[in-house]
């Protein structure tokens, strides 16, 4: 797992998720046929998120971006679809999405008929414009956008709770103290 996963993971773990990172979401052949990949390897999800409370289940996919543009969004989509697949490809978003919580069900790692939700998290949006578009646009996919303004939101949070040995915690108390 990357360090922008584990923080995001850390910050999911805070509200009450358990996370699985670089979860492998099996397809069978005819699903592989299904999205137009029939060679594919299992398809990899950067976070699953699962709240037993809520039975809700939340497929992250993990884009920093921090030392680049950051993300575009223009047109109605996530600029260069291929990076952005499953947000991108109605098809393939159904296929993982339905195998992941039957995989999911069948282990017994969530209960049966999850609320199952998409989201993105990022470091980075490449201008307002693309945050105001990309906000907009998941909004009305029922999708979630965890963005740079929400984990700096997250983090900011940590300096007010308790010691936790976690790197991710000491490193935001060290970075945010006396601000």
């Amino acid at each position: 797992m990357n360090a922008f996963e584990e923080v995001v993971a850390m910050l999911l773990r805070g509200e009450g998720y358990w996370i699985m990172p670089n979860f492998k979401v099996v397809l069978t052949k005819e699903e592989k046929r299904a999205i137009g990949k029939p060679s594919s390897p299992r398809w990899e999800i950067d976070l699953v998120a699962y709240k037993g409370a809520t039975n809700e289940l939340i497929a992250v996919e993990c884009k920093s971006f921090l030392d680049s543009q950051g993300v575009v969004f223009k047109e109605g989509a996530l600029h260069r679809a291929n990076t952005y697949k499953l947000f991108n490809d109605k098809s393939l978003r159904e296929v993982v999405l339905k195998c992941l919580v039957k995989q999911l069900v069948e282990s017994k790692w969530c209960r049966p008929h999850p609320k199952i939700s998409l989201a993105f998290a990022t470091g980075k949006i490449a201008k307002i414009t693309d945050r105001n578009g990309m906000r907009a646009y998941f909004e009305a996919q029922n999708w979630i956008l965890y963005d740079d303004h929400w984990v700096q939101s997250k983090l900011r949070d940590l300096q007010d709770t308790g010691y936790e040995n976690d790197i991710v915690f000491v490193a935001a108390k060290l970075a945010l103290r006396g601000k």
